[in-house]
């Protein structure tokens, strides 16, 4: 058989039946636009109904401003680790979480702000959904709360410092600490579909000015209000592409509580004394911050 006969064949075959079908009444089904064999594929949009937003705590007012605390790590992802000399282990996400908690309930004693953390348990959650659970809260800041590290039976290095975010990093130290805590996805096996390679470049970009200069002005508030009863590194004031600073409207820093691989770092971020003074610098801070923004708003000095 020919090429020219088969393709005569492939051609006239099922229009013949197809007019025969038609001259006998027989109905063919045909596809239609909507149906379940139509492939469907999210797009980024989708995401925020995949995003558990927690309770938001505090006064019942939606005029109220609004904290989100970002407990660092979780799950399986601990963190910063560090042992003591009797070999007790000590790991960023429980340090990090019980000061989220800490400051929250020191936020709630004081009253006048709400408050919701990211996760108030001993859960893991994508870096890209900690930013965006205080995006689609409305929040009016966002604190990530973490704690370094400076490597094994390296007890010499401790202090507190605050980060802000920046597409150059203030310091070689700043830069290793941003390649580090952008990495926890990828080390703790999460895939964010659709991240860019290139995101120090995508996250200012997303960074409105104004935003920008509010987590600037919290962070020196932070230092200002702590000076006399925090210890802080020598520089303790940074700028970092971190991605969990990527919330291009909500005024956001991430603050280095310590390091828990320094006894006297741990001491203090792992005692309820200790927490107690953390929360009491954070929250003075907070209320400024506040203060101010209303003040400015109806225009006074």
């Amino acid at each position: 058989m020919s090429y020219r006969t088969l393709l005569l064949i492939v051609l006239l075959v099922p229009l013949a039946l197809l007019g025969g079908a038609k001259a006998s009444g027989l109905l063919i089904p045909v596809p239609e636009w909507g149906r379940d064999y139509v492939l469907r594929f999210p797009f980024e949009k989708e995401t925020a109904a995949q995003i558990d937003l927690p309770a938001i705590e505090g006064p019942d007012d939606p005029s109220r401003p609004l904290v989100v605390i970002d407990a660092g790590h979780g799950g399986r992802d601990p963190g910063a680790i560090g042992t003591d000399p009797d070999g007790r282990r000590f790991e960023e996400k429980a340090i990090t979480l019980a000061l989220a908690k800490a400051l929250r309930d020191e936020l709630l004693r004081q009253g006048g702000i709400r408050v919701a953390l990211t996760r108030s348990d001993d859960r893991i959650l994508p870096l890209p959904h900690r930013p965006e659970i205080a995006r689609l809260l409305g929040a009016s800041l966002f604190i990530s709360i973490h704690a370094d590290s400076a490597g094994d039976q390296n007890d010499d290095i401790s202090g507190a410092s605050i980060y802000t975010l920046s597409n150059e990093a203030s310091s070689e130290a700043a830069a290793r600490f941003a390649a580090r805590e952008n990495d926890a996805d990828r080390l703790n096996g999460i895939t964010i579909d659709g991240a860019s390679a290139n995101v120090s470049a995508i996250l200012v970009g997303l960074s409105q000015q104004r935003t920008q200069e509010d987590s600037v002005a919290f962070a020196g508030l932070v230092l200002r209000e702590g000076e006399q009863s925090l210890a802080f590194v020598p520089q303790p004031r940074r700028a970092a592409a971190l991605a969990v600073l990527r919330a291009p409207d909500v005024p956001s820093v991430l603050f280095e509580s310590g390091f828990v691989t320094n006894r006297t770092d741990r001491a203090r971020l792992t005692t309820p004394e200790g927490r107690a003074r953390y929360a009491t610098v954070l929250a003075s801070a907070i209320k400024v911050f506040f203060a101010r923004r209303a003040d400015a708003a109806s225009g006074g000095e």
